[in-house]
């Protein structure tokens, strides 16, 4: 890349930045407008770069700021936020603070979000330096391999004095726009509903009054309650989702609704039901069969996951907590690859929820029982699908044949393969043996693999 007038002397060195990987540049977090004007700016390889590391800080972010994330939709914000800075600073050093467009939206745009999801400006800038740290190593770690050693004291010196300083001004900004959002943000009756329900599902609210909560939220907390957590990856859908909501939450028998969003894609909702937890006749309402609800959800690309119906503040808590864990099978479902379910009742993955609570005991102890079974690879999976439906199904083999769709003959050889590779019969701790395939028939890598092989 040529330099342009008015670039910084000596610092040709950030056009020979690059990716280690592939990187799309369709891929950029950032409209791509603001990436065609970054190429224009920089070049293509350092815009490159700077999208691949802008996925390493963010990541880093989440882990030591979890409060930041909260959903795939929230963390997308953040990466398009945090791009958005990172870009910043590459115009910033290339030539100089003047050069650097006013505060992108998406970085306003996530400072709006962290206030509603009432997330403490200490750790916002908390993220903020986390971020700023990662930024400024691999900057200085860049120039110092790609500058001549007479000068890279001098320049890393000087890279490190004009990233500090870019920081400083940005945190300013985030400052005040926080504090601006947070005023107007906190005098709300959204604020005012959102924070009677953190309260209560806190356990904090022992002594507030359930009548004039009640009022406040509009919603009867005395009744019966089933909950849901309702999420999409797309960012800023809470029109939809709220639908989404609303009507899988009606289509369950719930007479009234509390919903409450809680991060880009992603809220949390109540519905008043009947107190034996029944749906009402075709007749007086539209059936809440899960595949008719698993339907709507999936035509509006979104999921859900609900509790059981509880009574009370106390159901109100509870079967909020287990939609939250029906949320969280889910996601690892995802990360193992498996085929997204639109809906998930409590009920239905109750026993993988609570064996998977400690991933790290749960994963250890699959491998322990499945010893050379919880080897990835495709022959290894079918071996371990085969032998989890054969043992749920008595070991019946025209049901798995059936169910799996493969020949009778298959599944004889597949259950006499698996043993093999077991060691020992199936008889020979059966419980130990059918949970450990089911938390891998569920989780996949998540309980195959050590956490740290796969963080990395």
């Amino acid at each position: 890349m040529t330099e342009t007038g008015g670039r910084r002397p000596g610092r040709a060195w950030i056009a020979r930045l690059g990716p280690r990987g592939e990187v799309d540049l369709d891929r950029a977090a950032s409209p791509r407008a603001v990436v065609e004007d970054a190429v224009a700016r920089v070049g293509a390889d350092p815009v490159r770069w700077a999208i691949e590391l802008n996925s390493v800080v963010v990541r880093r972010i989440v882990g030591e700021v979890p409060a930041l994330g909260g959903s795939p939709a929230a963390v997308e914000l953040l990466r398009r936020g945090n791009e958005a800075t990172t870009l910043r600073a590459l115009f910033t050093l290339v030539d100089g603070p003047a050069a650097a467009p006013p505060t992108d939206e998406a970085i306003l745009e996530g400072i709006h979000e962290f206030v509603h999801r009432a997330v403490p400006l200490e750790r916002v800038l908390h993220g903020v330096r986390v971020g700023h740290a990662a930024t400024t190593e691999a900057f200085l770690r860049a120039c110092a391999g790609l500058v001549d050693a007479e000068v890279a004291v001098d320049e890393v010196t000087a890279i490190s004095r004009e990233l500090f300083s870019y920081v400083d001004d940005l945190s300013d900004t985030m400052i005040r726009a926080y504090l601006v959002e947070h005023e107007v943000w906190s005098t709300s009756a959204a604020a005012a509903r959102a924070d009677i329900v953190r309260s209560l599902l806190s356990g904090d609210a022992t002594t507030t009054d359930v009548g004039e909560a009640s009022r406040v939220l509009g919603y009867d907390l005395r009744r019966t309650h089933e909950a849901v957590v309702v999420w999409s990856d797309a960012p800023n859908g809470s029109s939809t989702l709220q639908a989404a909501a609303t009507e899988a939450l009606r289509a369950r028998g719930a007479t009234t609704t509390l919903v409450v969003p809680v991060a880009s894609g992603r809220l949390w909702a109540w519905g008043t039901v009947p107190s034996d937890g029944t749906v009402p006749s075709e007749g007086t309402r539209r059936t809440g069969s899960w595949e008719t609800i698993a339907e709507a959800l999936s035509r509006q690309r979104t999921q859900a996951a609900f509790g059981t119906p509880g009574g009370g503040v106390e159901g109100f808590r509870r079967s909020h907590r287990e939609a939250q864990r029906g949320e969280r099978v889910e996601r690892l479902r995802r990360e193992a690859g498996r085929v997204p379910r639109h809906a998930t009742a409590y009920a239905d993955v109750a026993a993988i929820a609570l064996l998977a609570t400690d991933l790290d005991a749960a994963g250890d102890f699959v491998r322990r029982e499945l010893g050379g079974l919880a080897t990835r690879g495709a022959s290894m999976e079918a071996l371990r699908t085969t032998l989890y439906h054969y043992i749920g199904a008595e070991r019946s083999l025209v049901d798995v044949a059936r169910r799996l769709h493969v020949a009778r003959g298959t599944v004889t050889y597949r259950v006499k393969r698996a043993q093999e590779v077991l060691g020992h019969g199936l008889d020979d701790r059966r419980f130990a043996l059918h949970t450990a395939l089911a938390l891998a028939e569920e989780l996949g890598d998540a309980v195959l693999l050590p956490r740290d092989v796969t963080e990395r």
